[in-house]
């Protein structure tokens, strides 16, 4: 049986729950995820976990809070100015808490996303969170690994 390693390329169904035992994502039931390891789909401390792990295992893994996504960083809260906003989107959009918003990376290859907590009382900023949602909290990772090459 094959042994998960830090180049291996891994089939496996997951699922994450957070703090309060709420399921966050789950493969389970439906297409098992194909994936790199190191390829930064799954945070380091989560592909700790699974090295030496035999095809066909079944885990879960209890992760402190801030294990698996990183402390909350309070500078990766930050206003955006609405004149911003209004250049990378829709000018009219309204935003409320809660709502994920996608911004591109400065060399515009990528994007990276935050999480609106507040606006402005004259809408002139919007108040994002750019922590990962999970960041500071204690999660559970369930695996089921089906192949490992």
């Amino acid at each position: 049986m094959s042994t998960i390693d830090t180049e291996s390329f891994l089939t496996l169904h997951y699922r994450m729950r957070g703090p309060d035992g709420h399921e966050v994502i789950s493969t389970f039931g439906g297409m098992p995820a194909t994936l790199s390891m190191g390829g930064g789909q799954l945070s380091p401390a989560i592909e700790q976990r699974l090295l030496g792990l035999e095809e066909g295992a079944q885990a879960v893994f209890e992760l402190p809070a801030g294990d698996a996504f990183g402390p909350h960083n309070p500078e990766a809260v930050q206003w955006v100015a609405r004149s911003m906003l209004d250049q990378l989107g829709d000018p009219d959009e309204k935003y409320a808490p809660g709502d994920v918003v996608q911004f591109p990376t400065p060399d515009g290859l990528g994007q990276y996303a935050g999480a609106v907590v507040a606006s402005k009382p004259d809408a002139s900023a919007v108040l994002f969170d750019f922590n990962h949602p999970l960041a500071g909290h204690a999660v559970t990772f369930e695996v089921h690994v089906i192949g490992v090459l």
